[in-house]
């Protein structure tokens, strides 16, 4: 186990719960702690990527953000699992739906998270990797969407390195292969659970759609995924009491 604090989260184990909600924006990881946790703490502030615990439903529960692409959550949730002792991770970020059947404000479920990074290359695997959420949690968080009436899909989701593509078609060819949304972060989080043999899922909420042209503002992405959150959470709960 590594020594701490480290040099990017200024905690120390027993600061975090067992299950941490990750978002990318440090402003939703505010907002997620000041309207859904009980005293929410704030346990880590290291440039600006704020951290806080408190409870839910009387589970202790943290949120911390994880910034923007695969490197970022590689370093935030490699720490989480193998030096605070966190068991499992919530992303709980933003999505660009590949369908028009995906519309905005649906909760996607990645169930595999498709890449074309090369974070897999340090494990020096003789193939291919395919990161895949944890099933329990995946399974339970199903169960609570579905128990808030949420519009859900699940399936495989990219985890892309690059936002503004140099490729025009990029984005068809993903499509023509069952990709139903596109994210930047998810398969390094299934990456370094797997090594680290603890849980992570991607719950997504469509920002916007890349097939209608439909999209939401940043305030609405940092304040307004509130279904999302809330099935998060109580997927937190869940997993406390298995």
């Amino acid at each position: 186990m590594a020594d701490y604090p480290t040099p990017h989260i200024n905690a120390k184990p027993g600061d975090f719960g067992k299950t941490v909600l990750m978002p990318g924006d440090p402003l939703r990881a505010k907002f997620i702690a000041e309207n859904f946790l009980e005293n929410p703490v704030l346990v880590n502030n290291v440039r600006g990527v704020q951290g806080y615990t408190g409870t839910y439903k009387g589970v202790k529960v943290s949120v911390m953000a994880s910034g923007m692409g695969m490197p970022s959550i590689g370093i935030y949730s490699w720490e989480l699992f193998n030096v605070f002792g966190v068991e499992n991770i919530l992303r709980v970020g933003s999505t660009g739906s590949l369908s028009a059947d995906i519309k905005i404000r649906d909760i996607v479920f990645g169930m595999g998270a498709s890449t074309n990074s090369n974070y897999a290359r340090q494990f020096q695997l003789p193939g291919t990797f395919a990161p895949i959420a944890d099933y329990k949690l995946l399974s339970t968080a199903i169960e609570c969407a579905k128990e808030v009436g949420a519009n859900f899909h699940v399936g495989n989701i990219l985890s892309s390195d690059t936002f503004y593509d140099a490729q025009a078609d990029a984005n068809e060819k993903w499509q023509k292969m069952g990709i139903m949304a596109i994210e930047m972060e998810a398969a390094a989080l299934y990456m370094n659970a797997a090594a680290a043999k603890k849980r992570a899922l991607a719950i997504l909420t469509v920002s916007d759609n890349i097939v209608t042209g439909e999209l939401t503002t940043a305030e609405e992405r940092q304040n307004s995924f509130t279904q999302m959150m809330q099935v998060a959470l109580d997927t937190a709960v869940a997993m406390e009491n298995m």
